[in-house]
């Protein structure tokens, strides 16, 4: 394909000063499209996009004013409003008058101090209103402890005296790269299930997965040889009717769903009366009958239902030791907790009418009267909290005890609902009037627009990158390893003008040295695996960072290529999930039976006819199974035609198209490659053929709603999990090449 240049959604461009304001914000001017296009964004987009950072940039004359303030706004600080570094790796720079000279010092985490040394060098400088100013760069030493410190600066004039000047910030030293992905005694790598937590249900459930279905889930996994379970994320939703359905589109990403808590787990459940026992009970009763129900999850009568127990178990007074464990909970999570905890009960006091304005303000006098109105829903939605990180400290307790050497592997949504608890709360680090996306590439001709508001990197800096830290914290406290969705969102992220098109953003840089490193120390502090979903359009040089910092990357078979063929598995990088598909396509039984075309043909997703996609599914069939054929992995005379096409001819098929005998066969394929991790799909374990998620629509499909069944259309519970014949073939296989 020959590269173009072409101009997106306007033919005007900017103005010198004006891509020079947007480069100066991270904005790009111009970018690589997937098809091999240099692109060359408009100027209506930047001044759209500075707009939405809070730049003035509607005429030519605040263009010139924001930039020369753009320009001077590092020199009018003595130190960065935060300050990220490996050891040793980078400068923090200090700015100091004309005339006066500077000391640096470091509040250690831990209570100690440590000087830096300001070596001899020839400083750059600048006037900036009228003072002129220089900017030495300190060095960070090699030896300085990893962790959350505070560097302060004092500016001095010549000749001693007191300070005239000082400032602080937060420094943190992050770890240089994070160790090799824990494994049981003798292995070298691991493998383990990818499930959604909601669909996989047991006879216990209230008629979807829940926080004790992921330790059941864990400890039959844990027994078979996995060393994980990664599942959907568990960020906390909606709390009133309808309910999110989708888990990447949270109303919060630093608390986790009560959706998945089991009530009767809760230690006070003991001392219900009966009267209150019985209303627990029938509470359960409707939402435990649909738990063998194939077709759908129902969140509202799931929430519903737990609601009313939930309510119930609240009132129920709490032993000293109980409240001490509550309020200790409640000081360690802070006025965030408090934040969210208001949310939730704005979100029941309002629910069914309209919010007034007021009220999307957390600084409003409304809001800070509807804190004291509301306490008491407030202290619920705060212990329901407390309940809901118990229960998951539960489940890795017990994927641990089942010999699991990662445990819970949580998923980290992209970012949240425009409506939600952080969008609300956490106001002034969000972008207005933007979305992110990504822009078109051969799936997405369109583009897509994932309707959530991006963070400000300015404001991040600012906090001092707090509100990424504590949400990894929270994801990190009971789990094993923590896998980031789309991780090119730490380096730069599709912005999309609310109303545009996606076609019509740009992207929006980060900076990854600092993203990537709050995470790296917060993984490195709870002994987590970090995994970054980079597929797609992702630049070589970003997916060489992340494995020099220890963070593995991801693969699916279906799409690693190499050449005219599929890429052999031992081609694959060490660094590594490999995976057979993704929750983006169908299990792999549908995808053989050629659903991911079917599908999209039923509901109108297809942009050329249904006799080329086939043509291409087929071709794509054919090769791979001739791959398992030269690799003795499957019986030779396998037909390349899929289970459809076969099922309707009705010819006897003595070769077969085992199709179990393919998915294990694919599986086994993977164990090929040097990756240090493996991830088996559950559906494939036990033969389910639906999508969960099927990208382009909202409405037109179930999204996120299709409980577990197996090949025979029946729901898969877990009671019956283990033993179930395809499960344990499919595990045992995987199992049996990764023993020493």
């Amino acid at each position: 394909m020959t590269a173009t240049d072409t101009t997106t959604d306007s033919p005007t461009p900017p103005s010198p000063e004006l891509a020079r304001l947007a480069d100066a914000h991270g904005i790009a001017t111009e970018y690589w499209s997937f098809f091999g296009d240099r692109v060359h964004v408009p100027a209506a987009t930047l001044r759209h996009v500075l707009r939405s950072m809070g730049v003035a940039a509607g005429t030519d004359a605040e263009v010139l004013a924001s930039l020369a303030h753009a320009e001077d706004a590092p020199w009018r600080a003595l130190v960065p409003a935060s300050f990220v570094s490996r050891p040793g790796a980078r400068s923090l720079p200090v700015v100091v008058a004309d005339g006066h000279d500077v000391t640096v010092t470091v509040a250690l985490e831990d209570g100690g101090w440590r000087d830096l040394v300001i070596p001899e060098q020839r400083p750059a400088a600048r006037l900036v209103d009228g003072v002129l100013r220089w900017r030495v760069d300190v060095p960070i030493p090699q030896d300085l402890p990893l962790g959350w410190h505070t560097v302060h600066a004092f500016q001095r004039p010549f000749g001693g005296g007191e300070p005239d000047r000082t400032a602080s910030a937060p420094l943190v030293i992050t770890p240089e790269r994070l160790p090799a992905p824990p494994t049981r005694p003798g292995r070298r790598r691991g493998w383990g299930l990818m499930a959604q937590l909601y669909s996989v249900r047991s006879r216990a459930s209230w008629g979807m997965g829940d926080f004790a279905d992921l330790g059941d889930l864990a400890a039959i996994a844990g027994a078979r040889g996995a060393d994980f379970l990664l599942v959907n994320p568990i960020h906390a939703a909606d709390v009133t009717s309808p309910i999110e359905a989708s888990p990447y589109r949270p109303a919060t990403r630093r608390f986790l769903a009560p959706l998945y808590v089991r009530p009767e787990d809760i230690r006070e459940v003991a001392y219900l009366t009966p009267t209150e026992r019985a209303l627990v009970e029938a509470a359960r009763a409707p939402v435990a009958a649909m738990d063998d129900d194939p077709e759908r999850i129902d969140r509202d009568a799931v929430w519903a239902a737990k609601r009313l127990a939930l309510d119930a178990i609240f009132v129920v007074p709490l032993s000293a030791g109980r409240q001490a464990e509550l309020d200790a909970f409640a000081a360690r999570e802070g006025q965030p907790l408090q934040d969210f905890a208001l949310w939730c009960a704005l979100e029941e006091h309002y629910a069914g009418a309209e919010r007034p304005a007021e009220a999307w303000d957390i600084a409003s006098p409304l809001v800070a009267g509807l804190r004291e109105t509301l306490a008491g829903r407030v202290a619920f939605h705060v212990w329901l909290q407390w309940i809901t990180d118990q229960q998951a400290e539960r489940a890795q307790a017990a994927a641990h005890a089942a010999g699991m050497a990662i445990g819970v592997m949580h998923d980290l949504a992209v970012g949240v609902h425009p409506q939600g608890s952080d969008a609300w709360s956490l106001a002034p680090m969000y972008a207005r009037g933007m979305t992110v996306g990504a822009p078109p590439d051969m799936y997405n001709q369109q583009g897509q627009n994932w309707n959530q508001p991006p963070w400000l990197p300015g404001a991040l800096a600012e906090a001092g990158y707090a509100p990424l830290r504590d949400m990894i914290r929270t994801l990190l406290r009971h789990a094993g390893a923590l896998r980031i969705d789309h991780v090119i969102g730490l380096f730069r992220l599709w912005w999309i003008p609310a109303g545009g098109s996606p076609a019509a953003g740009t992207y929006v840089r980060y900076d990854h040295e600092a993203m990537i490193g709050v995470l790296a120390l917060e993984a490195h502090r709870a002994g987590a695996v970090l995994i970054g979903e980079d597929l797609g359009n992702v630049e070589p040089w970003v997916r060489d960072y992340l494995s020099a910092r220890g963070i593995l990357g991801t693969s699916v078979l279906w799409f690693e290529r190499e050449g005219d063929g599929f890429r052999p598995p031992e081609h694959y990088r060490e660094a590594l999930l490999a995976t057979v598909n993704t929750h983006d396509l169908p299990p792999t039984a549908g995808y053989l039976a050629d659903e991911h075309v079917a599908l999209r043909a039923r509901l109108g997703l297809l942009t050329r006819p249904v006799e080329e996609e086939l043509a291409e599914a087929d071709a794509e069939r054919a090769a791979m199974l001739d791959l398992l054929r030269s690799r003795g992995l499957i019986d030779s005379g396998t037909d390349h035609r899929s289970l459809s096409e076969r099922s309707e001819t009705k010819r006897p098929d003595p070769a077969g198209f085992d199709e179990q005998q393919v998915i294990e066969a694919l599986n086994v394929l993977i164990t090929a490659s040097p990756s240090q991790l493996l991830g088996v799909a559950l559906v494939d374990a036990v033969g389910e053929r639906r999508t969960q998620n099927q990208p382009g629509t909202e409405f037109e499909y179930p999204n996120w709603q299709i409980p577990l069944a197996g090949a025979d259309g029946r729901a898969v519970l877990l009671d019956d999990l283990a033993s179930d014949a395809r499960f344990a073939s499919l595990t045992a296989a995987v199992d049996e090449q990764l023993r020493p």
